[in-house]
Order: C-alpha cells, then sequence, then structure tokens
C-alpha cells in the first residue's frame, strides 16, 4: 500500500471542559482505526510520520490535543484531573465509532499519553482491540516526584535534549509553536502522579493485546520504574520491547522506522483483518 493517497482533516469536538482540536489521516477503505494520545505539553500533528504509515497500513488515524495542549483550549499545560483527559479522549474514541462502525479501534499512547490510554483501558474495558504504550509514565518518575517536596518548587522545563539521540528533533521540538515551552507546575505535577497512583490501584489490562515498547535511557519514564508498574498492569496477552540507547521519544529516535515497524507488526496480528 506505500503511496496511497492519504486525506488530512481538521475539526473540533466539545470535551469535559472545553473545545478539543482533533486531526485525522486517511486513506481508501479502512480496514481498523488507530486512536493517538500525544504526551506532555505537545499536539497530535507531531504524529505525522506516524500516522502516514499507518494509513500505508490500512488504518484511519485519529488525534486529538489534549485540554490545554496544542490547538485545543484550555490554560497551557494547566492539568487539574487526569481523568478528565481520559474522558476526552473517550469522546474521540466515540467520533471514530460513530465515523466507522465496526472497524476494529487501537490505541497508540505517549508519555502522559501512556498514562491517559492505560487509564483509558481501565475505564472502559471492552472498547479496544489493542493498546500501545510508547515511553508511557505509568510508573511515574522519582526525581520529578521530588520536586513536590522542595518550597519553591524549581522551575523545570522539558529539556529537549532528553527525547532523543537525534538532535534534529529537539530543534523541530523547540521550533514547534504549538509546542508548550514553559516550566511543568505543581498542579500538574500533582494531578500527574495522583493518576500514577490511581492506575497502580486499578485492575491490570486483562486479556487487551498490549504492546508497551521503550527506551533504555528514557529520563522522563525511567525504564525500571516504569517496568515495576508493569509486573501489576501486565496482563494475559502482553508484549514487551526495550530498544538499547534509546531515549524518551522512540518515535522521534535515531530507530524510529524500526519502533514504527514493530507497531505495525503487532497491528497486524492484533487488529488488522488478515
Amino acid at each position: 500500500m506505500i503511496g496511497l493517497m492519504t486525506t488530512e482533516t481538521n475539526f473540533t469536538l466539545e470535551g469535559t471542559t472545553g473545545a478539543l482540536n482533533v486531526r485525522t489521516w486517511s486513506g481508501a477503505a479502512p480496514a481498523y482505526a488507530v486512536l493517538l494520545a500525544h504526551g506532555i505539553a505537545e499536539h497530535g500533528g507531531r504524529y505525522d510520520h506516524v500516522a502516514q504509515r499507518l494509513v500505508e497500513d490500512g488504518a484511519v488515524v485519529y488525534a486529538g490535543d489534549h485540554l490545554g495542549h496544542g490547538e485545543s483550549a484550555g490554560e497551557r499545560m494547566e492539568i487539574k484531573d487526569v481523568d478528565l483527559m481520559v474522558h476526552d479522549l473517550h469522546v474521540v474514541a466515540n467520533r471514530v465509532r460513530a465515523d466507522h462502525p465496526g472497524l476494529p479501534l487501537a490505541l497508540i499512547g505517549h508519555s502522559l499519553g501512556g498514562i491517559i490510554s492505560t487509564r483509558f483501558a481501565q475505564l472502559y474495558p471492552g472498547e479496544l482491540a489493542a493498546l500501545v504504550l510508547t515511553g508511557p509514565v505509568v510508573g511515574g518518575n522519582p526525581a520529578f516526584e521530588a520536586l513536590l517536596a522542595m518550597d519553591p518548587m524549581p522551575i523545570v522545563p522539558i529539556d529537549p535534549a532528553m527525547l532523543s539521540r537525534d538532535p534534529a528533533t529537539g530543534e523541530a521540538y523547540l521550533a514547534d509553536p504549538l509546542v508548550y515551552h514553559g516550566p511543568l507546575t505543581r498542579q500538574t505535577l500533582t494531578a500527574i502522579f495522583a493518576s500514577v497512583d490511581v492506575i497502580a490501584a486499578g485492575p491490570s489490562l486483562g486479556d487487551l493485546p498490549t504492546l508497551w515498547l521503550h527506551g533504555e535511557n528514557d529520563p522522563l519514564a525511567p525504564y525500571d520504574v516504569t517496568a515495576k508498574a508493569f509486573e501489576h498492569l501486565a496482563g494475559t496477552a502482553f508484549e514487551q520491547k526495550k530498544y538499547d540507547g534509546a531515549m524518551h521519544e522512540i518515535l522521534n529516535e535515531t530507530n524510529k522506522d524500526e519502533v514504527i515497524g514493530d507497531i505495525l507488526t503487532f497491528l497486524r496480528s492484533s487488529v488488522r483483518p488478515r
């Protein structure tokens, strides 16, 4: 399906507390649907290269900007309750099902989007055909959590050098006007770590086909801490892979083609009709 014509559109949906910007990518007669949940401070448009590969494989792709992110409404990067973001993602998922009834739906969540996606699977069991988590912060980050004990809390913006070994990734991140480049607030960090605790107290992923992919040297979602969280979360249809030397944004890493290829292989076996 290489060379397939891709149609891209934008529209808005009313979320729990404001308007959500949603991007879509599609080709002719999709065989399955994919919902993308982006990470903290960024937006769905940064996954265009991923969406293009998915469309070539037969998917229709939807990516909503979380509240306070990208082109969606809300105060920039002020997260009060992650479950509100989960409910917003469910609004987008309902739109996918309305637009493409009968298609199996896979969810791909990165970083904060991995937290949101994992919580989605816990709150809405049976709605997904597959789940892919890349660099999910489901185990938290002890270094960032320690900031909450400090008064005043240090100003710590996200360092683009943490994202990828490819310097072009950091340069594009800094130049992107839809990316939030300010510091993480106490309220936002508190909400994120509260959600990590809620996920840990919730059910496992059961029999939902799940693929967890992670960079060995991820500084934002440390691998060992994340692996500990999956001791509880991993269900009966769980697969995982660690990429040697890779950092946080494995979909923008020097081996991104390998990572995207691994996702496509998983989706072909778990979602895409044979």
